[in-house]
């Protein structure tokens, strides 16, 4: 049988406009919309009716996984902790990052992750999840494993998105040393020596292996048809790379010339929201309220604060008297979906999914109120 909902007394947020009234969704997809109100369905009370949030870039399910240096939390319930915290933010489709790569900084064994990707799957298959969840491989170039890494997810089609990153120092997200002193040596605690060795062998390793695995890697990724960012770009040459590579996302340039170049060359740039709420970078790059003032920014991510991709869009309405509300929250939606080939949702039109967020919004913060994934109800 058909199942039906009518909301109603809605403020439906299309992508160029927002409209007081009334939407139908039929068997999980979105099958009217008009302005006005009906005496019957249910009364959304003026609170927005907009698409579901698509999530490209989140280390969130890593923190609830390994929660502590050390340790190591049971897969499924880190799932289901991530999952609960992401929908209830208002994102129905999900990209988790799963680190390719393992070096002194960190990382995880050979297997791991892919202990986790399958993790993932029998966690949907047993319908724990009420996000759909897709995978993101977050390269790291420089590390002498990441190729071996990779291999486990040759042929999953859950992987959709893969990013190429090199975090050695004197580039990219730390283009001066005063950045990755900062970031590495205090933080850690290492003496002026130890300190000095990391350094050599972090850039020994990125010279050494970071050019013959972002080929390898790109190669495959376009055989494979899965979309390729760039992450961290810093100046015109990594822009012009990454153009050459096929690249559609920039993630996190760090320079505004990166940023301008890489948007006019038809890639999406995107930047963290957590930079949004917070108003600057937590690494000393450049403020994505900047970009978005200058027309440069196109894709949000929560990266490490799951509710701020739905609280960054309304900042950036609030301070920007150039980005409507509907253009800002596209780049959670709409963009997003549209940047990695989702053409099935990312907006409120009729034939595409019921993914719908109910948010409530007088001032600040904004409050999610309710989730349907493809019309079904998930919070």
């Amino acid at each position: 049988m058909a199942t039906e909902a009518v909301f109603t007394n809605a403020r439906i947020v299309l992508e160029d406009d927002i409209i007081s009234g009334t939407l139908v969704v039929r068997d999980g997809l979105i099958v009217e919309f008009s302005e006005g109100s009906t005496a019957s369905g249910e009364d959304m009370e003026g609170d927005y009716i907009l698409p579901g949030l698509v999530e490209l870039h989140t280390d969130h399910l890593e923190a609830h996984y390994s929660p502590r240096p050390g340790v190591r939390w049971d897969k499924i319930s880190a799932i289901q902790a991530h999952d609960a915290q992401v929908v209830t933010s208002g994102i129905t489709t999900v990209f988790d990052c799963l680190r390719m790569g393992s070096d002194e900084d960190g990382g995880f064994s050979k297997g791991e992750m892919r202990e986790m990707a399958d993790a993932i799957q029998t966690a949907e298959r047993e319908d724990r999840l009420r996000a759909e969840h897709l995978l993101h491989l977050r390269c790291e170039v420089s590390a002498p494993d990441v190729l071996d890494h990779f291999s486990d997810f040759e042929s999953d089609p859950h992987v959709r998105l893969v990013s190429l990153m090199d975090h050695a120092p004197g580039q990219r997200q730390f283009q001066t040393m005063e950045q990755y002193t900062l970031y590495y040596k205090k933080k850690r605690g290492l003496s002026e020596d130890a300190f000095a060795q990391f350094v050599a062998r972090r850039q020994e390793s990125s010279a050494r292996y970071a050019a013959p695995h972002r080929n390898a890697l790109a190669k495959t990724c376009a055989e494979r048809g899965v979309t390729i960012a760039s992450h961290d770009d810093a100046t015109l040459d990594h822009v012009d790379e990454a153009i050459g590579y096929g690249v559609r996302l920039a993630e996190f340039p760090t320079s505004f010339d990166a940023a301008e170049a890489s948007h006019k060359a038809g890639m999406s740039v995107l930047m963290g929201a957590p930079n949004i709420v917070r108003g600057k970078s937590h690494s000393g790059n450049i403020a994505a309220r900047d970009l978005a003032e200058r027309g440069v920014l196109d894709v949000l991510s929560s990266d490490y604060v799951p509710l701020s991709l739905l609280h960054a869009p309304f900042v950036l309405a609030d301070a920007l008297p150039n980005l409507s509300l509907p253009k800002a929250l596209a780049m959670v939606t709409a963009t997003p979906a549209k940047t990695v080939g989702l053409s099935d949702r990312g907006r409120i039109a009729e034939g595409l999914r019921a993914d719908l967020v109910r948010v409530r919004r007088r001032s600040g913060v904004p409050v999610v109120r309710a989730v349907w994934r493809e019309g079904r109800r998930v919070a």
